[in-house]
């Protein structure tokens, strides 16, 4: 992991958090665009399948506002960056 993913903040972690940044031996992609861009995503132990798919994942600040998802897509080119495709409710 590089210098500037350990300055990045987990997707998830709580907001007073002393240290939300990624933790040793997990396994993460950086969100790039959409509401959580800048985010890193914990995909520690998930399936390639399931890192084949789309990530839905739940957030208060997109389109939708609370009850909303903002879509994620692993880039095929960069596999530690997740592209945003959109949001949903």
């Amino acid at each position: 992991m590089d210098d500037r993913m350990l300055r990045l903040r987990v997707y998830g972690a709580d907001h007073d958090d002393p240290d939300p940044g990624p933790r040793p031996g997990r396994s993460y992609g950086e969100l790039v665009g959409g509401p959580l861009d800048g985010l890193l995503l914990d995909i520690t132990g998930w399936s390639a399948v399931r890192l084949a798919e789309e990530a839905a994942l739940p957030t208060e600040i997109g389109r939708y506002g609370a009850g909303g998802r903002s879509h994620y897509r692993r880039r095929a080119a960069d596999p530690d960056r997740w592209d945003w495709s959109g949001d949903s409710r």
